[in-house]
Formats: structure tokens, sequence, C-alpha cells
């Protein structure tokens, strides 16, 4: 929600308003751009306003830590795509007050409104928070986090974040139901990004209606940057989880719409996501790094850059960079559909170098989340090989032939999708993932 979609003036109130372009040079850490727009007739979508965390703990000292959850809550949410934020100073004007949410929602033109406490317990802080359908003040989200106060700036930034995360993905999924009587490009987008493994556990069923959703907003609007740059990752995401039927065709197509957008809007993080996302696909993880590294830049909390910044690491050597950005991931989003992938790529990282028994722990938990992922019972078979544990490899197996017959009929086929990779990388898998597999039974040819 840009400046210009605003009308109707009623009365003026201050914003955090999302604009790439007003930050260009603007070091990462740096405050948004705050602009002064009006009060619209109808609230936006994707419009909120953070109000001023209570403090629930005796010393009132501690008040200093719930404002700053409400200050970074606002910075972070200002910092999503098409997210319309109050500002500190309007939010803060309710500190203390009890106002229904329906009033603030009518007072500042936004459709959501966001209130919390914090309270100390010792040694530990509580922090709840809660999602309010300003029209309707329905409770739509809420969520409790514990933390240590050993280190309240670092329990500060993650609680933030894992808050700005779990929002972002509620607010989207709640303006994919709405009923539109004619859906715009952003209508559009928002349902392709509820539909997508965002929000699903992915399958060719939700890579395909997300794509066509894409492809809706697309036809709505062919110079739009951000129905290109959605399109072209949804796409990729396809391929590379093995689940497209036309991979070069679809590579091309992704190519084509990146570089359209990143050329109409090379400020913006969605659009480098996007190339990022088609140089992975490549096989270029070199080149995909600086693209991820300027989309959290924008915005440290995009969990997709995250973990695709982690796996490009990985699959240039750099292992040991590659499990902390997983490990990250799992902070922000403990229930993101995607999580098994996650778990699995921390454990192939242990494997190739020789941590078996922590190479299991995350393999196991990978395989039980998603069991219908052939590659995890594949790696899970290597390290319960390299273990001797040899039924159980010999099982593991099985089962990633079952899933997939071609890829895990021998070395050699399994070997190919691995030219990609660093020297080092491959050295690795050789010395440990393909040396458990032919412990385990795998043939060679």
């Amino acid at each position: 929600m840009g400046e210009q979609s605003v009308k109707n003036i009623v009365r003026p109130v201050r914003v955090y308003a999302w604009r790439p372009e007003a930050v260009g040079d603007l070091p990462a850490s740096a405050a948004p751009h705050i602009a002064s727009i009006s009060q619209p007739a109808v609230a936006p979508r994707l419009s909120i306003v953070v109000l001023p965390f209570t403090n629930l703990s005796d010393d009132r000292e501690q008040q200093y830590f719930a404002d700053g959850i409400t200050e970074d809550l606002t910075t972070d949410l200002s910092r999503l795509a098409n997210m319309l934020v109050i500002s500190r100073s309007t939010a803060f004007t309710y500190q203390d007050k009890r106002v229904a949410a329906k009033e603030i929602g009518r007072d500042l033109g936004v459709r959501y409104v966001l209130e919390g406490s914090v309270r100390r317990l010792g040694s530990r802080v509580r922090v709840n928070a809660q999602l309010i359908d300003a029209a309707t003040d329905a409770h739509l989200w809420a969520e409790r986090f514990d933390g240590d106060t050993a280190d309240l700036l670092a329990l500060q930034n993650e609680i933030t974040s894992r808050i700005a995360v779990a929002l972002n993905l509620e607010l989207i999924g709640v303006e994919a139901t709405r009923s539109i009587e004619r859906p715009d490009v952003l209508d559009y987008i928002l349902r392709g990004r509820a539909a997508s493994p965002n929000y699903k556990p992915p399958s060719r069923e939700s890579y395909a209606e997300a794509i066509g959703l894409g492809e809706r907003a697309l036809a709505l609007d062919p110079q739009s940057a951000d129905a290109q740059s959605w399109l072209a990752t949804w796409l990729m995401g396809r391929l590379m989880n093995g689940m497209s039927d036309t991979a070069g065709a679809d590579i091309m197509r992704a190519e084509d719409l990146a570089g359209q957008a990143l050329s109409a809007a090379p400020r913006s993080p969605l659009t480098h996501l996007a190339k990022g996302q088609v140089l992975r696909a490549q096989g270029r993880p070199a080149e995909a790094i600086p693209e991820y590294e300027t989309v959290l830049a924008f915005n440290r909390n995009w969990v997709l850059a995250i973990t695709s910044l982690g796996w490009c690491k990985f699959l240039t050597g750099s292992l040991e960079e590659a499990i902390p950005a997983h490990e990250q991931a799992i902070r922000l989003s403990p229930r993101d559909p995607l999580i098994g992938n996650w778990y699995g790529q921390i454990g192939r990282a242990h494997l190739l170098q020789s941590r078996t028994d922590e190479a299991i722990l995350w393999l196991e938990k990978a395989r039980n989340t998603n069991p219908g992922q052939p590659e995890f019972h594949a790696a899970l078979g290597a390290a319960y090989a390299l273990k001797g544990e040899t039924e159980r490899a010999v099982a593991e197996l099985a089962e990633a032939r079952r899933l997939n017959s071609d890829l895990y009929s021998s070395i050699a086929h399994r070997r190919v999708r691995l030219g990609f990779m660093a020297p080092s990388v491959r050295d690795l898998f050789e010395a440990t993932y393909f040396a458990g597999l032919r412990k385990a039974g795998m043939p060679e040819e």
C-alpha cells in the first residue's frame, strides 16, 4: 500500500509505509520512511497499528522492554511488502487508554489492531500478543512467547521477529479468504501466497494453484513487478522441489519474469528474491548469494531468503554457515509447512561433516515431519549405515526407492544431481553420503 492508493481525506495520521525506493542508500538498520498520508474511507488491506504493549510486571522499570517490543514490531512489520503500519508516535497516543479496537480502526483507518503485554517472572519474560479485526472486534490470532532475561536485547529481537513472521502469515491468510467481487492484482497475489508452500506443504496441487493465481495477476497487469516476481518465485519453487514436468520452459519463463521485475524495481527486495530463486534453480548458487543478502538487508525476517541463503552456503562449501541459517528459520517460523526441509538440510550438513549422531537426530525429524520426501529416507539410510545399523539403513533406502524408483536406483543416478555443487562438497558427499548408501545396498550403476 503506497501513498497514492489512499483517498477520501478525513483526517491526517502518520504511518510507516514500506517503499523500497525510499531506503535506497540507508543502512539495513535504519528505520523505514515516515510519510504523512490521509485516513482512507475504507481501510487498506494489510493495514495495522501496533498498540503499546502493556507492562504487567511489578517492576515499572520493565516498561522500556515493553516499549522496545512495540517499536521493533512497528519497524519489522513496516518492512513487509504491501504493509501499511501506523507510526509509533501515533500508536503511543493510545498508551494506558482503554479504547475499543473498532474505534481505533475507525480513527486510524486500519483493518487490524495488534495488542499485547509483557510480564517478567524472575529470570523469565512472557510476551502475549493478540491480533484483532478492527471491523468486527474479533480476535484472529494469539500467541505466547517465553524467554530468558540473560540477554534482553537478543530476547527482544527474537520475540519481535517471531511475531512479525507469524503475523505476516496470518494476515496474508485472512486477506486471501475475504470475498471480493472484482479481485485486483494484489488480491490474486495474496491468494497465490496463501496457496503456496509458505502456507501449505509443497505439492503439485499447491504449486499449480499458486502459479495459476500468479498468471491471473499478471494478466491484469503485465507490467506488475510484484506479479512477475511472485510468479517467477513459485515456478522455481516447483522446479526445485522436483514437481515440474516442464523444467526447461519454467526456467526460461522465470528468468524472463525476474529480469523484467528487477529492471522495473531494482530496489524491491521481492525482485531480488525472485532473481535469487532463478539463479539457484539454474545451479548458480554463488551468484544467488548476494541476491538473498540484499533481500535480508531490507527485511531481516524473510524466512525464504534466510533458508535459501543457507542452502547456497551449503552448495558453495560453507557448511557451517548453512546450519545456523536453517536454525534461525526454525526459531522464526516453528510451524512452517517447509520446516521438514530445514530439518533435513541441517541433517545433511552434519552428515557430510561426519557428525553421524547429530545427522540422525535431524534427519529423523525431517522424515517424521514429511515422510513422503524420498531424500530424507535416503540420507537417513546413509547415516544409519555409517553408524552400523544396517537393518534400519536398508529399510530407509527401500522406502526412498519406493517413493522415487529412478533417482534412488543407483549411485550414478543420484550423483548426477550434484554437478552444481562445489568440488569440496561433492568430495564430502562421496566420503559420507554415498559411502553410507553403498553400505545400505545401493548399486553403483
